[in-house]
């Protein structure tokens, strides 16, 4: 990340800071520390924080071994090792009493994902405070993503485009394997094209379709099974921050049923209706409810037992969320998932997912791999 991009982030932060009377940011594990300095805190018992209050330089505090892995950067925020002798909480505490944000009753946003034992040794430092979620800061922000976030997450998805051609052409062996096998192996297809990481690799077989977070164990995948694959991942580009991919397709392993083929048509049907309604200005409720529309007219709608759609970014689930009740507006250069899914219990599951960002003309789908029900022998 150039410290230009840092430094406006920040900047940008400190306005929605003044907006909502908040005094200090302050920053640990979590999307929102990487997002503003490209730096990504490793999960240690030793403290990483960044601290941005609304006047004065940001700082980074970070563990004096972990300082060498801190990009520079560039001014767009002050780096502060501290030794294993120092008291980081203490530092931390005397950071925002300099930028003014330690008087009886200053509202400080500490990271949603900050460990509960960093909380309560912040909280007991800063006893005067109160306390909110950096997500009531930070998340209206970064689920707008700029064209270089899009740019990222368009090449993301098209490496898992070219994992899910491998599937669906065979290349990745289905019959007589176990999804245990199967899922280690879209996840050495996922690093072969590019990611950095693999965050999950979900096979789902016959029955085991039909539960959505499915682990993939020791069930052999059989002849005539229905197999749902969703599956994603981490890259970077120049070893920038990583933005996620997150695809699902469904396949058969000989020729479906009449049941499967009916039911697939309105699964297709619903995932197009969803991703042509995820336009500007539209509530993100109304595409969760476009979708969900199509397969409760067909009789199904029981079957369909969560919501159509997240965001998706530097993290794999983060807002904007396609889900009833959310009346936000969607806006341009917001990215999520429309994933539409049928559930039929101890017999088969489906979904059907891509990642769609708004433009300015409408939605794009970056996944643009076969969307149909392909059928896989091998």
């Amino acid at each position: 990340m150039s410290p230009s991009v840092s430094h406006d982030r920040i900047q940008r932060v400190r306005g929605r800071m003044d907006e909502l009377g908040v005094d200090a940011l302050l920053l640990s594990l979590g999307a929102d520390m990487p997002w503003l300095t490209g730096y990504r805190a490793m999960a240690l018992e030793r403290l990483t924080l960044l601290v941005v209050a609304r006047h004065g330089d940001a700082v980074l505090l970070v563990p004096e071994l972990e300082a060498p892995r801190v990009p520079d950067p560039g001014g767009a925020f002050t780096v502060r090792p501290w030794s294993e002798s120092e008291d980081p909480f203490e530092l931390t505490a005397g950071l925002v009493a300099a930028g003014g944000a330690a008087s009886p009753g200053s509202k400080l946003a500490v990271s949603d994902r900050a460990w509960a034992g960093a909380l309560l040794a912040l909280q007991q430092r800063l006893p005067r405070s109160r306390w909110v979620a950096s997500s009531s800061v930070t998340s209206a922000l970064r689920a707008v993503k700029d064209e270089v976030e899009i740019a990222v997450l368009r090449a993301a998805a098209r490496a898992a485009d070219r994992v899910a051609a491998a599937l669906q052409g065979g290349a990745i062996g289905l019959v007589g394997r176990t999804e245990k096998e199967v899922s280690t192996d879209i996840g050495t297809h996922l690093v072969a094209e590019g990611h950095d990481r693999v965050n999950f690799a979900i096979v789902g077989s016959g029955p085991n379709g039909a539960s959505p977070h499915h682990e993939p164990g020791a069930r052999r995948i059989g002849t005539g099974d229905v197999v749902v694959c969703d599956f994603g991942g981490e890259l970077a580009i120049d070893g920038g921050t990583g933005y996620c991919s997150d695809i699902t397709r469904t396949v058969v392993t000989g020729e479906p049923d009449p049941e499967v083929r009916d039911c697939y048509a309105v699964l297709l049907a619903a995932q197009q209706t969803g991703v042509a309604a995820a336009r500007a200005g539209v509530p993100a409720q109304d595409v969760d409810a476009a979708t969900r529309a199509v397969i409760v007219d067909a009789g199904l709608g029981e079957r369909f037992i969560h919501r159509t759609g997240h965001g998706i970014g530097i993290e794999e689930h983060e807002d904007p969320y396609l889900v009833a009740g959310n009346e936000a507006l969607l806006e341009v250069g917001h990215a999520f998932s429309v994933e539409p899914g049928i559930y039929l219990p101890g017999r088969f599951g489906m979904r059907l997912e891509d990642i769609v960002v708004v433009g300015s003309d409408g939605p794009e789908a970056l996944n643009t791999v076969d969307r149909s029900l392909v059928v896989v022998e091998a």
